[in-house]
């Protein structure tokens, strides 16, 4: 099985599970051992699909300005849990490649590996609930034609994500693509960092 097929299955799995109970405050029930890097990407996609349905709720137009400044913070935090799990992953591909050494002529990607998983969990996100409007029993003809040919290109995008996750893998085990990874340093969580927050203990 290539990597993409686990991520594929795992990221699957998580979506399915979430709609249970559809419930952004559902605890997450992580089938996985902890540890591996299932459980990993499993977690990964959980967040993902929390923060999609958070997304959705903070859009309401008849939302509670306080509860949705709340909600905006929750996201906010998520964005920040997310990215921390996505340098997880690298983690592992680093420590997993760490023997690897570059052959002459080797190139960097425009991505991380994680960073190109990230993306294959959202797409994963995307056509689900594409796939929920494309059969919606209230909505217009037009409406689930127009989302199944989105379908179509979201389950084309899949397969090519996939393939490209797979073959930037097998670079790099080969020597051919370098491993290497920057940190996304975020400042705006850090209180340290962000002006508005360091200078409020100035006050």
């Amino acid at each position: 099985m290539t990597f993409s097929s686990t991520c594929n299955e795992v990221f699957q799995q998580a979506v399915a599970a979430y709609h249970l109970h559809n419930n952004v405050d559902e605890a997450v029930n992580n089938p996985f051992p902890e540890g591996s890097i299932e459980h990993l990407l499993y977690a990964k996609n959980h967040v993902d699909t929390v923060q999609w349905h958070l997304e959705d709720i903070v859009r309401d137009p008849n939302i509670d300005p306080v509860a949705g400044i709340g909600l905006k913070r929750r996201i906010d935090k998520s964005n920040q849990v997310r990215t921390d799990m996505v340098e997880q992953i690298d983690d592992y591909f680093l420590n997993l490649y760490a023997g690897i050494d570059a052959v002459p002529g080797a190139k960097l990607n425009t991505e991380s590996p994680a960073w190109a998983i990230d993306r294959l969990s959202i797409l994963i996100l995307k056509i689900y609930h594409m796939q929920e409007e494309a059969v919606r029993a209230d909505a217009t003809p037009e409406h689930r034609a127009k989302c199944t040919a989105k379908l179509h290109v979201l389950l084309e995008q899949q397969t090519d994500l996939s393939k490209a996750i797979d073959e930037l893998l097998a670079e790099i085990s080969e020597g051919k693509k370098i491993m290497k990874v920057y940190r996304q340093m975020k400042m705006y969580n850090d209180p340290s960092l962000n002006p508005v927050l360091y200078n409020l203990e100035k006050k």
